[in-house]
């Protein structure tokens, strides 16, 4: 049986799977939060690394453009990341 992940024996996998089942709803959504803080925290700390000199709101700015089109990072904040050297 192939598993999701090449390092990841069967039945360790098999184990994993169960254990999310009996997981309740709220429990999950917990642990989707908890990932999805920590990936903001994790594009934050290198947008900081690239854009040393750039304040608070200007990395806010530069975040939304990592994950939002072009044209509604312009729209919600009168701010074009292509003109700003993104």
């Amino acid at each position: 049986m192939k598993t999701l992940s090449p390092d990841t024996h069967p039945e360790a996998e098999k184990v994993l799977i169960e254990l999310l089942r009996k997981t309740p709803a709220w429990r999950k959504l917990e642990m989707v939060s908890q990932i999805t803080t920590t990936c903001r925290e994790l594009a934050l700390s290198g947008l900081r690394r690239r854009h040393p000199t750039s304040d608070e709101e200007e990395l806010k700015k530069r975040l939304a453009a990592l994950v939002l089109p072009r044209q509604m990072v312009i729209r919600a904040y009168n701010w074009d990341p292509e003109r700003a050297g993104y």
